[in-house]
């Protein structure tokens, strides 16, 4: 049993020695001292290429039981990792764009990258390649340092990068182009490229360049390297009449059309002077206006005309980019764009009450004649508006007409052909008056339309409001601005008040004739002229009902128009006259009655004078196209006088209440007389009343939506007869109780004869009691 256990212990011991060997971790090797690291970086029979455990472009570095790959300079692993093939290059240029400063351009390479100067730039150390932190820099290479880099007939001009050749003066390019660098085309003489240089003129060089000699028609307007364009002189030669329209000196005009001519006659011309040719025309204009000889528009139409073309001639021969001129009469400011590019920009320029907004290519027109320069002016007139009012042929809509409500002004450009201009211009004119914006239009000043008139045609308001318009016009000519006036519109229900209202006052007036004329018990001076202020309202509705929309006939629709100004201009001024009869009344106790005579020229002979004055002045103030009255520019010529007498009347009417007040007061006053002269005063207070609220509410009927004022005007202005007729008759005891004595008589038979005897005494009684005499106040 022994010997056996010895025998499995002898087969045994070696699988014991050799589990009793210490273990060692990864990375790690056993030793016969113990366990130590494994260097697996070292080059083995692993790595039969050398390359060891990493990636080519990374190095290995070992570690305790490990190691790591570490990416050389230029690459980068998205991880430390120990499997090869994970390091990338690292492009710069994208990740850094100014990598390599200014001028210069990124290259990437492996590992690194190269910065390279662009085309025209060198190194400032010289060197082709360099890498940010080596301090250098790309700067500019001067081509024009090397003279012959352009030729001799263009001078050479350094961009960055690059250079440009410009033609010297006196010489061009084929294609027309300005500059050209580099094995492009070569300047030419300017007058061997083609014979269009000059236009309709003659090109030769020199040693300052070319320059162009018109052909007799045609000129540059004194720009010697322009071309020549036609100038004709018609526009001036029709000023001949000038003189013979406004009576006044033509030197300006006869200097113009001689400039003119100078420029087309000869081929070598004198240059002008624009500002003093300028100055001359604006002193023409100013003599004109202040003349005042534009009473037609015939002559407006010629001055407008004469203005144009006399601005756009002389504004060729302004040598100051800008002019501003301003007078008693005319506003101006002018600006000049000179060179041989149409410029592009739009510019803003102003006068009185006036701006024009316009680009410089549109005033410039077509670029195949274009001469050189760029001229545009805004001129205003500062009293052409009241000249111009009443001539819009064409123009007057139902129920509308129209007032110049701001100053005229003319537009001027170079561009000879302006009926349609590709672009439009805006103008912007300031109201005179202020006004609903809505009443307002754009309008230009059209020569052709019966010799002259305002037209909208072309013309389109952009934006109104109380104190401007701003206006769009596709093109130019003498512009302004138009308020619309409204005038009284016809209603149904105001034509019924009307007929109804002077059918009752007719009825009324007629009834007051009869009473005033007939009723001898009651004449007296002041009945005398109630019959008269009634015959003159009579006359007046009786013409006003039968011809007051009659404008067929011209001249008939002016006489209506002329006998309803006389009539009620006549019953105003007996109303006046009564006035002045209560005066002489109250304050002076003598000689108290007017003068038949007397009262005639007042009551007749004043408005006859009035009328006439005014037919002279102004005929064709008489009758407007829908009714046979005044029109409304000459109104006044009846509101005045009307206003003067009422102010009149006042003053009387206030001095004899005074008076009453007075004598009323005084210890012994006559007090059946004073009564009397009360009740007159009342009523003639209560008449003056209705006759001056009647043409006060009318005072209102020259704008739009008076719909209230309209009313008003109408039921006082035809019932004035029926008031009249209350007032003086039916608020009258004396006329009450003839109106009673009449009617008795009528209605019950005479008994005796006493009685007849009885009804003349007391009318001759009455008639003592109304005449008040010299002592009985």
């Amino acid at each position: 049993m022994t010997g056996r256990w010895n025998l499995l212990m002898v087969l045994c011991l070696p699988f014991a020695l050799v589990k009793s060997k210490p273990s060692c971790s990864s990375g790690l090797s056993h030793h016969k001292t113990g366990c130590i690291d494994h260097d697996e970086c070292a080059v083995n029979e692993d790595y039969p290429d050398d390359s060891g455990p990493c990636d080519e472009n990374a190095i290995c570095i070992n570690t305790q039981g490990s190691y790591l790959c570490q990416c050389v300079d230029g690459f980068r692993s998205p991880s430390n990792a120990k499997t090869s093939g994970q390091c990338k290059d690292i492009n710069e240029c994208w990740e850094n764009k100014d990598l390599c400063g200014p001028n210069a351009k990124c290259f990437n390479t492996i590992p690194y990258y190269s910065c390279i100067c662009h085309d025209g730039f060198i190194s400032t150390t010289g060197v082709e390649k360099f890498r940010n932190g080596d301090n250098i820099t790309c700067r500019d290479i001067d081509e024009c340092e090397e003279q012959s880099i352009c030729g001799q007939n263009a001078k050479c001009i350094n961009i960055p990068g690059s250079y440009l050749c410009e033609c010297k003066p006196g010489f061009a390019l084929k294609s027309g182009k300005t500059t050209y660098s580099e094995d492009q085309e070569q300047c030419e003489d300017i007058c061997m490229i083609g014979k269009t240089i000059c236009g309709n003129g003659t090109c030769h060089s020199g040693a300052g360049g070319h320059y162009c000699a018109c052909h007799a028609g045609f000129t540059n307007y004194g720009n010697k390297e322009s071309p020549c364009t036609a100038l004709s002189c018609d526009a001036f030669n029709k000023m001949n009449g000038l003189k013979d329209k406004f009576l006044l000196t033509h030197e300006v005009v006869v200097l113009l059309k001689n400039s003119c001519q100078e420029l087309t006659e000869s081929e070598s011309p004198a240059e002008l002077d624009g500002e003093n040719l300028l100055e001359r025309v604006l002193s023409l204009s100013d003599e004109l206006l202040s003349a005042g000889v534009l009473t037609d528009n015939s002559k407006i139409s010629f001055f407008l005309d004469v203005v144009e073309n006399a601005l756009r001639l002389t504004g060729a021969f302004i040598k100051s980019p800008r002019i501003t001129r301003s007078s008693s009469y005319t506003d101006l400011e002018l600006r000049v764009h000179k060179g041989a590019v149409i410029p592009q920009e739009t510019v803003t320029i102003s006068s009185q009450k006036a701006r024009l907004s316009i680009r410089l290519k549109t005033a410039a027109g077509d670029p195949s004649h274009y001469p050189g320069f760029t001229t545009v002016s805004l001129l205003s007139y500062n009293n052409l508006e009241e000249s111009t009012n009443g001539f819009f042929h064409g123009m007057r809509q139902e129920a509308q007409r129209f007032k110049v409500n701001s100053k005229v002004v003319t537009v001027t450009v170079s561009n000879t052909n302006t009926s349609s201009l590709d672009e439009p211009v805006i103008l912007t004119l300031h109201h005179l008056t202020k006004a609903n914006q809505s009443s307002h239009s754009c309008v230009y000043w059209d020569p052709s339309e019966n010799g002259g008139s305002w037209s909208p045609r072309g013309c389109n308001v952009v934006e109104s409001n109380l104190e401007y318009t701003v206006c769009s016009c596709n093109h130019l000519s003498s512009f302004a601005v138009l308020m619309v006036l409204y005038e009284f519109e016809d209603r149904y229900e105001l034509q019924l008040i009307t007929w109804v209202g002077l059918s009752l006052s007719l009825l009324c007036l007629f009834i007051c004739i009869l009473t005033f004329s007939l009723i001898r018990s009651i004449r007296s001076p002041r009945t005398t002229i109630h019959l008269h202020l009634c015959i003159s309202l009579f006359i007046a509705i009786i013409i006003f009902l039968a011809g007051i929309s009659r404008t067929e006939n011209k001249v008939a629709c002016g006489v209506v128009a002329g006998l309803l100004h006389f009539f009620y201009l006549a019953a105003f001024c007996w109303m006046c006259l009564e006035g002045i009869q209560l005066f002489r009344m109250v304050v002076l106790v003598f000689n108290t009655n007017f003068r038949t005579v007397y009262m005639m020229a007042g009551g007749y002979g004043v408005p006859a004078v009035i009328v006439a004055i005014s037919a002279t002045v102004n005929a064709k103030g008489y009758g407007t196209d829908r009714h046979c009255w005044l029109n409304l520019e000459f109104i006044w010529s009846f509101f005045g006088p009307a206003c003067v007498i009422i102010i009149i009347n006042i003053f009387f009417f206030l001095i004899t209440v005074w008076k009453l007040a007075q004598k009323f007061s005084s210890l012994n006053p006559d007090l059946d007389n004073l009564q009397k002269i009360k009740t007159f005063t009342v009523t003639a207070v209560a008449q003056l009343c209705v006759l001056g609220t009647m043409w006060i509410f009318g005072c209102f009927q020259f704008e739009e939506r008076t719909i209230a004022m309209s009313y008003l005007f109408t039921i006082f202005g035809s019932l004035q007869g029926v008031l009249l007729f209350v007032m003086h008759c039916l608020l009258s005891k004396q006329v009450r109780e003839e109106y009673k004595n009449i009617l008795s008589g009528f209605c019950v038979p005479r008994k005796t004869s006493d009685s007849g005897y009885s009804y003349l005494s007391k009318a001759r009684m009455s008639k003592s009691s109304q005449d008040t005499g010299r002592s009985h106040i």
